[in-house]
Parts: structure tokens; C-alpha cells; sequence
């Protein structure tokens, strides 16, 4: 089974979603059969390479809000992550451009599979959202990578090129074709689509659905008649 998780890497729901669907996996007894991977979209391309100024203020202007306003539905946000074991410092964050970001998890894919792409993934988002470190700045960036077992070289390569940014154009036109206007947005199989930070209990009914489909159980219709066994026929 492949999962197909559009985010990005300063989406709180995209964090929250991420631990929910791992918790569903968790209890899931196929789990080790199922690949993850990310790709990419951006909530704000416009925002600001190597950005500074800080989230609350951005996102209070865009949707009509004053500060205060935006910082109490922050803090509700904060006690929900809470809740999923995230410490979120939302009030620190800083407004910033995701795009070599996401050309860094297309490199962690290419080089080290769904396993290294999936570290990478977890530790921008914690940085982001639980450090507070601003994911736009190259020298974070490249810290990050290196931890998460990237080459430093091949980081600062794709950094101070245009690498890999065809493919993250490729996974937001492929969020459009699905429809997807927002994220997160799940895709199981090329069949099923979970959009937002479902609950754990809903990504379970969705895992146990596509496996069966992928894995139909013949039905049996009629009762017992005579057959020969593996051992042949008694006559």
C-alpha cells in the first residue's frame, strides 16, 4: 500500500494530520507493508526567501484579523497539538518561503528513499514549528539535513541551484489534478483521498479499506459437497 501525503513544512494541520495517520498506523497490523511518501505543495509562494517577520502578524492580515484575534486561535491550535504530543511555539514562528525545503525532500527521496525522506520530513517540522527556526534560511536548511543523514555537499548543491524544483512544480500541479486546494491532502493507492487532519480513527477505517481492496478475500458461496483432498480421493 503507498501513501501520497501533500504538505508543507509550515502547516500546523500538516503536522497534526502526520502524527494522527501514525497513530492509524500504529495499530495497524499491515503497517509494515505500507510506503510514505511526501510531496510538495506551498501554502504561501509568495512568502519571502530567508523571511523574518513573524507569522501571527502575516496571517492576521490575510484573513481580516487583529492580532490578538489570531493569537487566541493560535493558542487553541497550541493546546490541540498539545494533545497529539507536539509543543508548538506558534507565536514565534517566522513567515518565510518553503520552496528549498521541499527541493531538500525531493533530494532526501531520490538519495535515500521514503525512510531518509520521512526523517527529513519530521525534523523540518519540528524545527518549524517546535523550535521556532526559520525553514527559509540555507544554513538551517543544510543543519537539518546533515542531521537527518544527508551528504553536506550534495545539500548545498541543490541549495545553490534550481534542483529539483520541476518536481516539486510537478506534486503542486498533481494536487490541483486531484483537486486538492489545501493541505494536508492524503492520497492511498491512487484511489482514496483524506483531505485535512482527520482523526486517527477515520485514517484507521481508510487503511483497513484499502487493504482489503488491494487484498480481496475470495468468498466462499455453497455449502460442503464432496471433493478430493490433498492427499487425493478415499474412492
Amino acid at each position: 500500500m503507498k501513501i501520497e501525503i501533500w504538505s508543507d513544512v509550515v502547516c500546523p494541520w500538516c503536522y497534526v494530520g502526520k502524527r494522527r495517520l501514525e497513530t492509524a498506523l500504529a495499530g495497524f497490523e499491515h503497517a509494515d507493508d505500507v510506503e510514505v511518501v511526501y510531496r510538495s505543495f506551498e501554502l504561501d509562494p509568495s512568502a519571502p526567501e530567508h523571511g523574518h517577520e513573524l507569522s501571527t502578524g502575516v496571517i492576521a492580515r490575510k484573513y481580516g484579523r487583529s492580532e490578538a484575534e489570531m493569537r487566541q486561535m493560535q493558542q487553541q491550535l497550541i493546546d490541540l497539538a498539545a494533545e497529539e504530543g507536539l509543543a508548538f511555539r506558534l507565536f514565534e514562528t517566522v513567515h518565510t518561503n518553503t520552496v528549498d525545503a521541499h527541493r531538500l525532500l525531493h533530494l532526501a527521496l531520490a538519495t535515500g528513499g521514503p525512510a531518509r525522506q520521512r526523517e527529513l520530513k519530521e525534523a523540518l517540522l519540528s524545527a518549524y514549528f517546535e523550535q521556532a527556526r526559520n525553514v527559509g534560511d540555507h544554513d538551517v536548511l543544510t543543519e537539518i539535513a546533515v542531521a537527518a543523514g544527508l551528504d553536506e555537499a550534495r545539500v548545498r548543491g541543490v541549495l545553490t541551484s534550481q534542483a529539483y524544483a520541476d518536481d516539486v512544480a510537478a506534486d503542486i500541479a498533481q494536487a490541483r489534478a486531484y483537486g486538492a486546494s489545501g493541505v494536508p491532502f492524503f492520497v492511498v493507492d491512487q484511489k482514496y483521498g483524506v483531505s485535512g487532519a482527520q482523526s486517527a480513527e477515520v485514517f484507521a477505517q481508510v487503511l483497513q479499506q484499502a487493504w482489503a481492496d488491494a487484498h480481496p478475500v475470495l468468498q466462499a458461496v455453497g455449502g460442503d459437497a464432496e471433493a478430493c483432498g490433498p492427499d487425493g480421493c478415499a474412492i
